[in-house]
């Protein structure tokens, strides 16, 4: 493809080169060993919890989420990623899996009663976040960055895309909805939440020249995937370290959206915190915040969270009994809670206000990650918070445009703060550093 091997080269010199989505030799599921495709696909990693790994293993054994969520046994917890990576090359003998015959971009639609999504599954090109051209909008977390690069170290392969979108509306975008609207897709599947999954492999080298074009001089937003990315350079940079030159770890599997013609959906991240009771938790927040009690019906409370919302970090606190809106928080406490170094738009965030002030300083929680997270379905958080005994801390949607804004000033939001949809399907198309350093 015009412009991968100048970019290959600037990159492995240290050069922020420019936006880049590589054809990719995928490597996919074979219908006629695994059977229905929807079986064995899933949603991302970190959107499944120990019972729906238990649901999809059932489902089906050739299900991918042995691949990305191998289970700890009695010999360790390191031991996982290298059986992940044994059942890999397993499924690749066996046929389960089988390379593309040559490299392509996907045209990859997601249609469900609600919306479409198209966009082109590639390799992208990996860059340093300061360069400005591949932008995070979210704070990483440690241990999930250890836990993909154990995995991706032991297995050589991107088993599951990140999620990027990026203004577009140029000769890509054109081509990706003729490709959809002209051809039948190489592959169908409907998953089990009602989606429709259409894959088109394009290997034509001229299409794969003008995306080149189009994206050159253009800026990706990471809406999904943070941690992967992370990931992705790390590995990037082992491999340097090691003395190797360009190569496969110079890119990561990505979907690309353009986001002018396929508007995200942007849903809220929850909370819950184990342990604390609700009722304390609103006494607690009384000290410093406007508490109100609001409607036991979760719809309409959620509705009253949406409105105080609009005019300030707002919170809705749940779990066995009522609900209370947190909202208005004393502008003199929360001044000295904030840190000083973040911008104005950064500090009225109501995922950094729970991040920096109302967690650690109101709640006595210092460690993020003993709080559990559920996205978009508050329903399940308050029963979340009911399992565990604690607090459920539902969030409005931050706004879409506030996130881009931010991003583009280099600052980043707290740790799932956002949840961009719809999602790739993990398992439709899988990437091997093997497959793809065959010339």
């Amino acid at each position: 493809m015009p412009g991968v091997a100048d970019h290959l080269t600037r990159t492995s010199q240290g050069d922020p080169g420019w936006l880049a989505l590589a054809p990719v030799r995928g490597v996919r599921y074979s219908p006629e060993a695994v059977g229905d495709l929807g079986m064995v696909t899933s949603p991302p990693y970190d959107l499944i919890d120990e019972e729906g790994v238990r649901r999809l293993m059932a489902a089906a054994p050739y299900n991918v989420v042995r691949l990305i969520l191998p289970q700890r046994n009695a010999r360790g917890g390191a031991e996982r990623y290298e059986r992940a990576a044994e059942t890999l090359r397993r499924w690749l003998a066996e046929g389960v899996l089988a390379a593309d015959p040559a490299p392509a971009l996907y045209v990859y639609e997601q249609r469900s009663a609600q919306s479409v999504q198209r966009g082109l599954l590639g390799g992208v090109g990996l860059i340093p976040p300061e360069a400005g051209i591949v932008l995070p909008h979210e704070d990483v977390l440690p241990g999930p960055v250890a836990d993909r690069l154990a995995l991706m170290r032991a297995t050589a392969a991107n088993l599951e895309p990140i999620f990027l979108m990026y203004e577009g509306g140029g000769p890509a975008s054109e081509l990706v909805d003729d490709v959809a609207d002209t051809r039948a897709p190489d592959r169908q599947v409907t998953t089990d939440d009602g989606v429709v999954h259409r894959l088109w492999p394009v290997t034509e080298g001229e299409w794969h020249g003008e995306v080149a074009r189009d994206l050159r001089g253009r800026r990706a937003l990471i809406a999904d995937g943070h941690h992967r990315y992370a990931t992705y350079l790390r590995l990037q940079a082992e491999h340097r370290a090691a003395g190797r030159g360009p190569g496969p770890w110079d890119y990561g599997l990505a979907l690309l959206v353009d986001s002018t013609r396929y508007p995200p959906r942007l849903g809220a991240i929850h909370r819950v915190i184990p342990g604390l009771d609700p009722a304390e938790a609103a006494d607690r927040a009384r000290r410093a915040c406007r508490v109100t009690r609001v409607s036991d019906h979760l719809a309409e409370a959620m509705d009253a969270l949406a409105d105080a919302a609009r005019t300030g970090p707002a919170f809705l606190l749940a779990g066995d009994g009522g609900h209370e809106l947190v909202a208005d928080p004393d502008p003199i406490a929360l001044a000295q809670a904030m840190p000083p170094d973040r911008s104005a738009r950064w500090r009225r965030l109501a995922t950094a206000v729970l991040h920096a002030w109302l967690l650690p300083k109101i709640w006595g929680v210092e460690d993020p990650e003993a709080v559990r997270i559920v996205h978009h379905d508050p329903a399940e958080a308050v029963r979340t918070a009911s399992r565990h005994r604690g607090t459920a801390v539902l969030l409005a949607p931050l706004a879409v445009g506030e996130v881009f804004a931010l991003a583009a000033e280099g600052e980043r939001v707290p740790h799932k703060s956002t949840s961009f949809g719809p999602k790739p399907r993990t398992g439709l198309v899988l990437r091997t550093f093997a497959e793809d350093s065959r010339p």
